[in-house]
């Protein structure tokens, strides 16, 4: 999973150019957001080399949370591998919904 962290200069590139990309978009003092954590961690080792997930803290990052018209945190944002936006969710997202939304994008 790639962490944008506080001291990090260079936002990664979102969405990762040639691949469906998850993108969450939280903060590291906000609950739901520190449950999200160990579910895209999962996530990512089990799509590891099929699909990028990503995290951003948007408090430490605000500008990205303007980018991707962020109205509550978390928020989940899958782009499918050319870079268009197929689906958005705002909320705590667990590992079955989040497989279920890769399955529907073609990702196993």
């Amino acid at each position: 999973m790639i962490l944008v962290e506080a001291n990090a200069d260079e936002i990664p590139v979102v969405p990762v150019k040639g691949m469906v990309t998850m993108l969450d978009l939280g903060a590291d003092r906000c609950i739901p957001c520190k449950m999200m954590i160990p579910v895209m961690q999962k996530v990512e080792r089990a799509y590891e080399g099929k699909a990028a997930v990503v995290f951003i803290d948007v408090w430490k990052h605000n500008e990205q949370a303007r980018r991707f018209r962020v109205r509550a945190i978390p928020t989940q944002i899958f782009f499918d591998a050319s870079g268009k936006e197929v689906y958005r969710h705002v909320g705590f997202m667990n590992e079955a919904a989040i497989v279920e939304v890769f399955k529907k994008m073609g990702v196993d």
